[in-house]
């Protein structure tokens, strides 16, 4: 029995069904706070874990990464699709929208008609899709304002993927990472650690098997609430303030970048 590209792969039926794997998206599948000077554009990230897993079980598998930082869903719908979809794929991965629910003053309900759309043009084609719910932040006191808007979004996620019979990858539901030692210094984008633990999520959302394992980071150094509070300042100074001032200049971290897989490789 062969298994169906728009459904996870059932273990035990023979090798998964995909043979060409596109990932679409902005800093989170890039991957950037995995650095890895080996691998293009010198970031890995969960989408090159999984796309190494899929590929040690299939000698004809296919991979295209064309992700870039900072975009915003509509620069990923109207810049990434049809170059996807050129590329004629069975597997396409789409995380996108957190960019714009993370900017003051935007509507999740907007964002998720954008959202619509993209999951339409990609299902059309055939291919399997998968979508990602937003981070629960909640635990982060950086962005727990935002927990409202993203559980909307995650909502209308959910209804489109029903709609149009997209796999969905819950990372609100992805515990392991709601843990300061899993994000990167700017507390904004995943360490190699998330990465990876996202990477093993995907994997079981497909129902492929794989030897990822959970791996556990060590425990965070004691500190004073006055080291605290240097950290949060340094933190802010360097991280934080150049964010704020990007978005008051209209400007984004992925200005002037390319994709760093624009084809299979």
């Amino acid at each position: 029995m062969q298994s169906d590209a728009r459904t996870p792969f059932v273990e035990n039926e023979g090798s998964h069904p995909w043979r060409r794997m596109v990932s679409l998206g902005d800093s989170f599948t890039e991957g950037i706070g995995d650095p890895e000077p080996d691998s293009p554009g010198g970031h890995r990230g969960w989408a090159d874990r999984v796309a190494d897993v899929l590929a040690s079980q299939a000698d004809d598998f296919a991979y295209a990464n064309l992700a870039v930082r900072g975009k915003l869903i509509r620069q990923i719908s109207d810049d990434q699709i049809d170059a996807a979809l050129a590329l004629k794929p069975d597997l396409v991965t789409l995380c996108a929208g957190g960019n714009d629910v993370i900017r003051p003053g935007t509507d999740p309900d907007a964002i998720g008609e954008i959202f619509r759309d993209a999951v339409a043009r990609l299902s059309s084609s055939g291919a399997a899709v998968v979508v990602f719910t937003g981070f629960d932040v909640g635990w982060n006191p950086v962005f727990r304002s935002f927990r409202g808007k993203v559980a909307i979004y995650n909502e209308n996620m959910r209804a489109i993927a029903e709609q149009h019979d997209a796999i969905v990858a819950d990372l609100w539901a992805l515990k392991e990472i709601q843990d300061a030692r899993f994000w990167a210094d700017d507390r904004l984008h995943l360490n190699p650690l998330g990465h990876h633990e996202v990477a093993r999520m995907v994997l079981r959302t497909l129902n492929v098997p794989n030897d990822l394992q959970h791996l556990e980071p060590g425990p965070l150094p004691p500190r004073t609430w006055r080291a605290a509070r240097r950290d949060d300042l340094v933190w802010a100074r360097t991280h934080l303030v150049p964010w704020v001032l990007r978005r008051l200049r209209h400007q984004s971290s992925g200005d002037g970048l390319t994709a760093k897989r624009p084809d299979f490789g």
